[in-house]
């Protein structure tokens, strides 16, 4: 069974891009456009990992992950961050909200499929 992907990230271009990537390489991915609608599809979907953007309108990605941090259902899940933020106080600051790795944008595809997949096996691990 294919491992699922939720990507929450307010940009079309990007959604697409990372949604079709993920599924040529043999993942199931759903996406979230809206960050407020994140913290419901992932209560339903119960992806595997969360690749979430940090700038969006609404709600930030770092809020977002914090808030899946202190989920008891989500807390586990690991979140991959994705941001056009590329300073090491910028990483530190997602880190700390309790993202498991960082890509910055604009993204290099091969380093975003070897993240992914390095998540996705420590989590198998776990």
């Amino acid at each position: 069974m294919a491992k699922t992907v939720l990507v929450v990230e307010d940009n079309e271009l990007n959604l697409r891009l990372f949604c079709d990537l993920l599924r040529a390489h043999g993942y199931a991915a759903e996406g979230v456009r809206d960050g407020r609608e994140a913290m419901d599809r992932a209560r339903a979907v119960r992806p595997d990992l969360i690749v979430m953007d940090i700038q969006m309108p609404h709600v930030t990605g770092l809020e977002l992950t914090e808030a899946i941090r202190a989920d008891a259902e989500l807390s586990a899940t690991p979140i991959m961050a994705v941001t056009a933020y590329a300073g090491k106080a910028d990483e530190d600051r997602i880190r700390a909200a309790g993202a498991d790795a960082y890509v910055s944008k604009p993204i290099s595809l091969m380093r975003f499929m070897e993240t992914v997949e390095g998540l996705a096996k420590a989590r198998e691990g776990a």
